[in-house]
């Protein structure tokens, strides 16, 4: 009767002996509660009732997020966002399970040190430019605390920074503001080349145009010239030749005119004898013009010769010759 008892126990011992452990964990086996080895995946063989499995150890590479609220040299409240990304060293599982009981507290206590004292030696601005610089002291300093108890951190990262909203709404602002400020110089110095284009422009054409009336009376010119040559050539002097020009223009721009219909123009005085008549005042301001120049002229001369000589207008002008010492 004690047989089959003694098989049911012989089967619990032997599957009792036997235990499996997954890839990239490691399992304690503590005797009569003290450490004894460490197995690593695969089936595993305890002695049932004396060995136990004390506890099992995380190989794979994990993630510890802590948020982080501090502030900066110009007196700033910013929280950070720091990722730890650590592992358990295989040939120290030992150190990892019996030395340190909290390692997510232990690694958040560091990076609080760590953050606490880089930061506020630094600007707001200083923070996001330098961001990398933090991350590397934290993960130097966590190396240092953590290799004693077997864990490695393989990176650290500064995956956020949240200023203060006003302060993201003024930094905003300035941003905002600066770019308008950036706009607005860009829209002034655009007027400024199309209002320096336009004068170009403007230049350019009023050149050309002055150009084209030089050309345009140079044309009327010599053709008036070409047309006293041919009058006088059958008898008719230069006079009578451009008194017939003259009124041969009157009477072109009086048909010029009437051909425009909505022409305000009016020409005074309108007789047959208005072209006769500006001829003979323009040949006597000429001949005027002349006999003034001339005039002029001999004065000059005379009072460089230092003698008295009858001005242009018929008085006499003495002129006292210099002494010479």
């Amino acid at each position: 009767m004690f047989l089959p008892i003694i098989l049911v126990l012989g089967l619990f011992l032997l599957f009792a002996s036997f235990f499996t452990v997954k890839q990239q964990t490691a399992a304690i086996i503590e005797r009569f509660g003290k450490y004894a080895s460490t197995r690593t995946s695969g089936l595993q063989l305890k002695i049932p009732v004396v060995d136990r499995i004390a506890g099992k150890v995380n190989l794979r590479i994990q993630q510890l997020d802590v948020i982080i609220e501090t502030k900066t040299k110009d007196n700033v409240f910013v929280k950070l966002k720091v990722s730890v990304q650590f592992k358990v060293l295989q040939e120290k599982v030992y150190e990892a399970f019996y030395k340190l009981e909290y390692p997510h507290d232990q690694i958040t206590s560091y990076v609080f040190d760590v953050v606490r004292a880089e930061v506020p030696k630094l600007k707001l601005d200083d923070v996001f430019e330098r961001k990398d610089d933090i991350a590397v002291a934290v993960k130097r300093e966590l190396n240092e605390a953590m290799s004693t108890y077997g864990y490695d951190i393989i990176n650290t990262l500064i995956t956020d920074i949240d200023p203060d909203i006003q302060v993201k709404n003024a930094m905003n602002r300035i941003n905002a503001a600066d770019r308008e400020k950036t706009a607005a110089e860009y829209e002034a110095e655009a007027g400024r080349i199309r209002i320096v284009a336009k004068a170009k422009a403007e230049a350019e054409s009023k050149r050309l145009q002055g150009q084209g009336i030089a050309d345009q009376r140079r044309e009327i010119a010599r053709g008036l010239v070409e047309s006293v040559d041919v009058l006088n050539r059958v008898g008719i002097n230069s006079q009578e030749a451009s008194a017939l020009i003259v009124v041969t223009q009157h009477y072109d721009t009086l048909q010029a005119i009437g051909a425009d219909t909505n022409s305000n123009l009016i020409l005074l005085p309108n007789s047959p004898q208005a072209g006769s008549e500006m001829l003979n005042n323009m040949v006597a301001s000429f001949t005027a013009s002349n006999q003034v120049g001339e005039a002029m002229k001999k004065a000059n001369s005379n009072k460089r010769k230092g003698t008295g000589k009858k001005d242009i207008f018929g008085g006499s002008t003495e002129v006292e010759p210099e002494n010479e010492e």
